[in-house]
């Protein structure tokens, strides 16, 4: 479908009201707004009006009110009687790289089947199935883990794992790392979420994020009572830090009466695709160091870097370069396995490796881990696989390299694709992704649109985003679920769809996009 084709199609729709209709909209006001049952006679113990007030508050944008018309309207297409011009929808709402079409590393799964199926190692006629290394490698994880994946592992993660995780940490940054500081985690949202649990004490202690920001960060600092504290990035400038600005706004939060505790990076960024420069990385260790303050570097995309001009630097190497007297700095670091190449999101794999902090608070985080008993051990045993992966002269290396290789050079050209074609639309504009998995466009709002979207009572870029899937089945998260500076309007997007989808969703959305303007004239 040609763009003049695509726009009339859209025209017809946009004719509709904005927003979501055929019953989607309805959809989403009853699975954000039911209201309590009531058995006759008998009132439920838990109400609304009655359970944690700071569940309700929380919000959760990646998987808010557009995903989930987005599941009405998949149902809608799935019976084939409708009468709109795509058949699927096209998911770039979140981080999700099988969901789309991403294949599976297959060193991965094949260590782990066995793994998982041990009786498969007394069947020698299987075993010919799998490369020689797979089954080394899977024999020594099988007499390392004891009772086999579904028996708990220590609460830290198997210790093997851990010393493989130490081992490439100290490959990256070219200083020690020990096993004991290191825990594996169910993905990095649950380090995360230990550590901040152990941080926020209090309703006036502050955590600062950026913004745009990820929205666990939100959510977490909400239902846990504290309060979240923005420093803005720089949108002009390719979304860069600037400490003089953030400085003032410590000073703020403190004069506001709040108590500033920690602060968040995320690097890669989430959801605008910029990767910090090493110097940008070093004043907010200093910042950190002046102003008493945790410092939270989520690192869960540092394969994923797609520039030639800068290289992914972890912060811990920042840190251990500024020498000995930043040796007592509280650092909280994270990777997972959901994203770079591997992608196993479903798995719910990662480490966290935590320096500097006192004994006896890092005491407390591991309670908090031992309360879980362990990360699940499928995800463990992915962790050690991603940091250990095959070697050169090993049989599985050629296909691994193969795969990997393929996977990055997709999303390096889907990533330019994106942000070249987005630019070349009127009244959008977009940083180039130089890492991550997104693309954070801003776009220009006609007045028109402004007061549509006030009068609907929603925000301008909501209205956009349900628009916007309703009329093409692209499905995108509005800007303000990441908070975004005042006055201006964006939405997230991934790039992880195939080429060819991603190809056609962007004729479908320049077309909404110049029917939009059209509209809002």
């Amino acid at each position: 479908m040609g763009v003049k084709e695509a726009v009339g199609h859209v025209g017809n729709l946009l004719r509709k009201p904005v927003g979501i209709v055929n019953g989607a909209k309805n959809a989403v006001v009853n699975v954000m707004n039911r209201q309590p049952l009531h058995t006759a006679g008998m009132t439920k113990a838990l109400t609304s009006d009655n359970m944690n007030k700071h569940l309700k508050e929380m919000q959760y944008a990646v998987r808010g009110a557009v995903p989930i018309a987005a599941e009405v309207i998949q149902k809608e297409l799935a019976t084939g009687k409708h009468n709109r011009p795509y058949n699927e929808i096209v998911y770039c709402n979140i981080g999700n790289p099988h969901s789309v079409g991403q294949k599976p590393i297959t060193w991965f799964r094949q260590v782990l089947s066995l793994v998982n199926c041990p009786s498969m190692f007394d069947n020698p006629e299987v075993l010919k199935a799998f490369p020689k290394d797979v089954v080394e490698r899977s024999l020594k994880i099988t007499g390392e883990i004891g009772g086999g994946t579904g028996a708990y592992s220590h609460s830290k993660g198997v210790l093997s794992f851990r010393n493989s995780i130490a081992d490439f940490i100290k490959a990256r940054d070219g200083h020690a790392c020990d096993p004991e500081n290191v825990y594996l985690i169910g993905g990095a949202s649950a380090g995360i979420e230990k550590v901040l649990t152990a941080i926020i004490s209090g309703p006036k202690d502050a955590v600062l994020i950026p913004i745009p920001q990820y929205p666990l960060y939100s959510a977490l600092i909400t239902i846990l009572g504290g309060q979240q504290v923005g420093y803005y990035l720089e949108e002009e400038k390719g979304w860069s830090f600037n400490i003089v600005t953030t400085r003032e706004v410590i000073k703020k939060a403190r004069r506001d009466g709040l108590n500033p505790k920690a602060f968040c990076v995320i690097n890669p960024g989430n959801p605008t695709g910029q990767l910090m420069s090493q110097q940008d990385l070093t004043d907010i260790v200093k910042l950190c160091r002046e102003e008493n303050l945790v410092l939270l570097s989520d690192e869960v995309y540092q394969e994923n870097v797609y520039t030639e001009t800068k290289k992914f630097v972890a912060m811990k190497k920042v840190v251990r370069d500024l020498g000995p007297k930043y040796d007592d700095f509280e650092l909280a670091s994270f990777h997972s396995t959901s994203k770079g190449l591997v992608g196993e999101c479903g798995r719910r794999g990662g480490f966290m490796e935590l320096v500097g902090f006192a004994p006896d608070v890092e005491a407390e985080i591991f309670k908090h881990c031992c309360m879980g008993l362990c990360p699940n051990l499928d995800g463990q045993v992915l962790t050690h696989l991603m940091v250990s992966p095959p070697l050169p002269g090993d049989e599985s290396y050629e296909l691994y390299t193969q795969e990997t290789t393929g996977i990055y050079d997709a999303l390096k050209r889907k990533a330019n694709m994106l942000q070249e074609e987005l630019n070349s639309i009127e009244g959008i504009s977009c940083r180039p992704p130089e890492g991550a998995m997104y693309a954070f466009p801003q776009i220009q709002m006609p007045p028109k649109a402004l007061a549509a979207a006030k009068a609907q009572g929603k925000a301008p870029d909501m209205m956009y985003c349900l628009a916007l899937l309703e009329a093409t089945g692209i499905c995108c998260v509005p800007g303000s679920g990441f908070f975004q500076k005042e006055g201006t309007h964006h939405f997230r997007t991934t790039f992880l769809p195939e080429e060819d989808k991603i190809s056609e969703a962007l004729v479908r959305l320049k077309a909404f996009h110049l029917s939009f303007l059209a509209k809002y004239a």
